[in-house]
């Protein structure tokens, strides 16, 4: 992606934009069992479809996963306690939960995350600049 100047509102909309498509990637499992058993069990729901069932949604479309992989790259600019920050906020946690996790007042952590994104934005203007 081309970008002449990125913002804070950029790149907070990229990393909620990889937490998302991190979501709607399929589950990691095991490979090389199964279970023949699951595939009689699932014969008889199927008719009568579970209301409680969680459905997942659609897989990311490839073009997603590169922008989150490059995100992913971004992180490593950030030291332990900044990327679990922007990651929480980037899933939407609300500023108290942030808070409480971090041990400090809600404002501070809003403060801390702001630090983290204007150093992110700070380091991709950067390499804008020194490549134009």
């Amino acid at each position: 992606m081309a970008k002449t100047e990125w913002t804070t509102d950029d790149v907070a909309a990229r990393f909620s934009d990889a937490a998302h498509t991190s979501y709607r990637l399929p589950a990691v499992r095991v490979q090389g069992y199964s279970n023949p058993w699951m595939g009689l069990a699932m014969q008889i729901p199927d008719r009568y479809p579970d209301p409680e069932r969680v459905y997942r949604p659609m897989p990311p479309s490839p073009e997603a996963v590169e922008r989150m992989l490059e995100t992913m790259r971004w992180v490593q600019w950030l030291e332990e306690e900044q990327r679990h920050l922007v990651w929480m906020r980037a899933k939407r946690y609300d500023w108290h939960q942030i808070g409480r996790r971090f041990a400090c007042d809600r404002n501070t952590a809003a403060r801390r995350w702001k630090k983290a994104m204007q150093l992110v934005t700070d380091k991709l203007n950067d390499a804008v600049n020194s490549c134009a």
